[in-house]
């Protein structure tokens, strides 16, 4: 080719890219050449004819469609999508579409319309973006994701702005003085956007409510609440519903139970526990064999389906557990009372009753209601006190329940579960909640002898079900599933953990488990055990509430679900009546609308687990606020392009040193291989290296702790 063929060449793509790009600049709208021509400012006929020759030839390869004679429109078969905005730091954002087959879109911040992190949008996708990264425009809010917002006021004279808390909200909310609703200057409170009219910056709001001083403990903790979308108390119609419920058993419910009053019965649980959901009975059997009943708070018995206390239950989804307190799904009524499973009452249950052998293989199992009557509340440091000493209440009762949970662990690993022991901080709290010591809660077999019992009663429940009508008649049931690891995220995992001398072969589900609890168990107490244990919970899929059966890879059952909280979540309430209506040999209820409620329960368990992060994040900058200045040993937790997270050793505090504040070199990110480089000195510092920190600053507002790099 010529050099001046080249020339022109280059010349036609540029100039039909333009003529490509106007149809995108304008929605798509069906043009003819002089529209196209107009709206590129070509006004000389011999220009046009050049533009009409595109158009044809475009329609011709097929990127445009001719309409009409002489009339196009880029043919684009996924012009429109919808999705999730997921917005990025710097204001830009992408859209996750439902299929997670495709691709995320890249939208700019002034494409994005308004739009706010996780509203649901419509969005169209640019035809250039072929190829290329997904490039588009929002042109449609279809769902806001949230409209109320916590947040600090701003006042000024004749108005006010509303600071959001939420990192991901960019625009302040301007407040008419008349919408202040008492809120003072500096006082924290919610916000709710009321409107925001077209063009303008900002979103127009009104305080809702006041939350109180900043940084005063019960401030910051109801902010926390207010900004995941748990609500702070029970609405009056839902306390009274609570208060009507008679608390009297009485003989005709006893009479339609199976009687565990006389058997042996006791529950195990943390020293500060306010509801008690599980109890454990047991008996030898005279053939030698062991009866172990699971017995579960029967909570459905109280709450009517579609009863204001239904709904507000299945609104909240789960209850909350922040540092300093318990913000129950239930009112005080039920969780701490009628359906708590209290010593030397007379409690109604939900059981799965086991008789096992020896070797804790199950016999025969029984499913239904029960009535029991706890001989004793115990902590789990009584019952490790027991198993250690071999003296104490019920010893031999204790010993055999805990050999028999020995032997379904060991069967559980032996079939590929795995084991992931993270070390679990808890703050030491004064009477205003502010912590003044911070301690590694430790699991020991008296934790685990229930987990055990209550994965057995999960599964089997699980098991019992799935085994109900054959193929496209299976019933419609709440499974709890947990997908097989994406094999990319565990092979980056894989080859990380090499670096400390692990190798994880992942030639199958069990050989990746079996290397992966070798892992787990081989690194417990060293300094890098947290940072190895949540990259590889981080490299595994997310656990999900759903009707479609499938295993749970995690703890290698083929059917799981869950069954033993229900005072606590939601979905286990879903399990409990369906179970029974099958039992009572019911039809298999309606999969989509189970599917409908399994979604809403993982996005509220999601919440959950955010607002709960966010409280312990509160209560560690709380901690460090006075130790500015104090120099740490930690471990390097996480490298992204603008810092190094590091985590203390001594009190598991996380807080980051930006790069731009190492000062003897200029630091990249080096993404796959988890470090940060000097591009001078080639000095690496590696997620799981130790690093001298010295505290620098703490922002309680932002949950933000800095820390500054202390070099030899």
């Amino acid at each position: 080719m010529s050099k001046k063929n080249k020339h022109n060449s280059t010349i036609d793509q540029v100039l039909t890219q333009m003529v490509l790009d106007i149809f995108e600049q304008n929605g798509n709208t069906p043009l003819n050449h002089k529209q196209v021509s107009a709206k590129l400012n070509v006004r000389d006929p011999d220009a046009r004819g050049v533009i009409l020759d595109i158009l044809k030839n475009e329609a011709f390869k097929g990127v445009l469609k001719e309409l009409s004679p002489g009339k196009f429109q880029l043919l684009e078969l996924k012009t429109f999508v919808e999705g999730k905005v997921d917005l990025t730091n710097d204001g830009s954002a992408f859209i996750v579409t439902d299929d997670p087959s495709e691709t995320d879109i890249f939208v700019a911040p002034r494409k994005l319309r308004n739009a706010l992190n996780g509203d649901r949008v419509k969005v169209y996708v640019y035809a250039k973006s072929r190829g290329k990264r997904q490039e588009g425009e929002v042109i449609e809010i279809l769902q806001r994701n949230k409209m109320e917002f916590t947040g600090v006021v701003k006042l000024s004279e004749r108005f006010a702005f509303f600071i959001p808390d939420d990192r991901k909200m960019m625009h302040d909310i301007f407040i008419p003085i008349s919408d202040l609703n008492g809120a003072k200057n500096g006082i924290k409170a919610v916000a709710e956007i009321t409107d925001w009219p077209a063009g303008a910056k900002n979103p127009i709001g009104r305080i809702k409510h006041i939350l109180g001083e900043q940084g005063e403990n019960d401030t910051e903790m109801n902010a926390i609440l207010a900004e995941y979308g748990f609500p702070l108390s029970f609405p009056a119609e839902v306390e009274r519903d609570a208060e009507d419920i008679p608390s009297e058993i009485s003989a005709e419910e006893i009479a339609k139970r199976r009687d565990f009053r006389d058997v042996l019965t006791f529950t195990i649980d943390p020293f500060d526990a306010k509801d008690f959901d599980d109890a454990l009975s047991f008996k030898k059997l005279e053939n030698g064999n062991y009866e172990v009943g699971v017995h579960i708070a029967d909570v459905s018995h109280y709450i009517i389906p579609d009863s204001a206390l239904d709904k507000e239950a299945y609104e909240r989804g789960t209850s909350v557990y922040l540092v300093d307190r318990v913000i129950p799904m239930l009112p005080e009524r039920l969780s701490n009372g009628l359906c708590s499973l209290r010593p030397k009452e007379d409690k109604l249950c939900f059981a799965a009753v086991f008789e096992l052998d020896e070797n804790a293989n199950v016999i025969d199992q029984w499913f239904g209601k029960t009535v029991i009557h706890s001989d004793r509340r115990f902590t789990y440091e009584e019952v490790q006190d027991v198993i250690e000493t071999k003296t104490g209440d019920y010893v031999e009762e204790i010993e055999k329940l805990n050999a028999l949970a020995y032997k379904l662990r060991e069967r559980k690993f032996r079939a590929g579960a795995i084991s992931f022991e993270t070390t679990e901080v808890k703050f030491k709290l004064d009477e205003s909640g502010k912590p003044i010591g911070v301690y590694v809660k430790e699991r020991k077999d008296a934790h685990k002898l229930i987990e055990d019992f209550m994965l057995l009663a999960n599964r089997k429940v699980a098991e019992h079900v799935s085994k109900m009508g054959k193929g496209k008649h299976k019933y419609t049931f709440v499974y709890r599933v947990h997908d097989t690891p994406k094999p990319d995220a565990l092979a980056n995992f894989a080859q990380f953990a090499a670096r400390f001398g692990y190798k994880i072969n992942t030639k199958s589900d069990k050989e990746t488990a079996r290397s992966l609890n070798f892992l787990m168990e081989d690194v417990e107490g060293k300094k890098e055990q947290n940072v190895l244990t949540q990259l590889a919970i981080r490299s595994m899929a997310k656990a999900i509430y759903t009707t479609k059966s499938t295993s749970h890879y995690g703890l290698a059952f083929d059917h799981y679900t869950h069954f033993t909280s229900p005072i606590r979540r939601y979905p286990d309430v879903m399990v409990h009546r369906l179970l029974q209506h099958y039992l009572n040999g019911g039809q298999s209820a309606n999969a989509d609308h189970y599917e409908e409620l399994c979604k809403h329960s993982s996005q509220m368990e999601k919440k959950a687990a955010d607002a709960e992060r966010s409280s312990v994040k509160y209560k560690q900058a709380e901690y460090l606020k006075d130790q500015i200045g104090n120099v740490f040993t930690g471990i390097i937790s996480g490298v992204t392009e603008w810092g190094m997270y590091v985590e203390i050793e001594q009190n598991k505090c996380e807080g980051m040193i930006r790069l731009r504040d190492i000062s003897d070199d200029f630091y990249t990110l080096d993404e796959k291989n988890y470090a940060i480089i000097g591009q001078r000195k080639k000095k690496v510092y590696q997620l799981g290296d130790e690093v001298k920190i010295r505290v620098k600053n703490v922002d309680l507002t932002k949950k933000q702790i800095d820390f500054s790099l202390v070099q030899d």
